[in-house]
């Protein structure tokens, strides 16, 4: 007998029948699932948290990948601000958002540790958005560990119904997935309400539906890393609209399926392949022959 399918819509009418935040409802969940206790899963979150901010730092050092094709564009951007010529054109918080996912991208292209969230190439995102609240709006490391919380909630049913992977939904399963976890968690731990939570992850995924996976070289590098930064603008947008009360037409769960259906669509040149897309422009596939050609030697 086919196993249903996790979601979260009925997640988030559980959660609102039962007059809990989605973050609370998570907890009891994962809790009985996992057979712990809430304070040893806020420990791991905390773990992970921890190894995040770490690679934020390394990142802003200025590191460079082994492949010398990326590196030192966060700590660049964090050094324009202020600067003559600066145009100021993202608000406080969407910039640093910006900066720290592209510093964890950095890390993680550079070999750094970081943690897959919900994989390597967008393993920036979540950290972007979340260490842009904590700083703007003085999260506690407990707010943070239970967004996580939250975040991990929703990649399970993204995981569930549709993927996490590039080579299997393209781009838009990776960093669109990440994007729809940090709406989700950023909506919940600003106080939003279980609903608003899934209005974010389907805004999310209404605005990256399509995303391609197109690594120049096979690396995750260009474009993965910028696209980090923009994904982390777009989980603020969402997340700004829910809880701005703005809703969604399409409720989570549908717009997860829609990815799915798209990321089944794909040909196999769009999802990691390096066979489409940017990886096959004459500037990258030049990029390409080059480093193979040293790699050999």
């Amino acid at each position: 007998m086919k196993q249903e399918m996790l979601s979260l819509n009925k997640w988030i009418a559980e959660a609102a029948s039962k007059g809990q935040s989605m973050d609370d409802f998570l907890l009891d969940y994962n809790t009985a699932q996992l057979e712990c206790s809430q304070q040893e899963l806020l420990e791991k979150m905390q773990a992970m948290l921890e190894v995040m901010e770490r690679s934020v730092e390394v990142g802003m050092s200025g590191v460079r990948s082994n492949s010398g094709l990326t590196g030192g564009d966060a700590k660049r951007l964090a050094g324009a601000v202020g600067a003559e010529g600066f145009a100021g054109l993202l608000g406080d918080k969407a910039l640093d958002a910006v900066i720290y996912a592209t510093a964890v991208g950095e890390c993680n292209a550079a070999m750094g540790r970081i943690v897959a969230a919900p994989t390597a190439g967008a393993s920036g995102v979540l950290p972007g958005v979340f260490f842009s609240l904590k700083t703007h709006y003085q999260l506690s490391d407990e707010c943070l560990q239970r967004g996580l919380v939250v975040a991990g909630g929703i990649g399970l049913v993204i995981a569930d119904r549709a993927s996490l992977s590039g080579a299997m939904g393209g781009c838009q399963a990776e960093c669109g997935s990440a994007a729809a976890m940090a709406a989700g968690a950023a909506v919940a731990m600003l106080g939003g309400s279980p609903a608003q939570v899934g209005t974010a992850v389907s805004i999310v995924f209404k605005n990256v539906l399509g995303l391609v996976c197109d690594p120049v070289a096979g690396l995750v590098e260009v474009p993965c890393i910028k696209r980090n930064g923009s994904c982390a603008l777009q989980a603020l947008l969402a997340a700004e609209l829910a809880l701005a009360g703005i809703g969604s037409f399409v409720p989570a769960d549908e717009a997860i399926d829609a990815m799915k259906s798209v990321g089944d669509s794909m040909c196999c040149s769009l999802k990691e392949t390096a066979g489409g897309g940017i990886a096959v422009s004459p500037t990258a596939l030049a990029w390409a022959k080059n480093y193979f050609r040293k790699e050999d030697k």
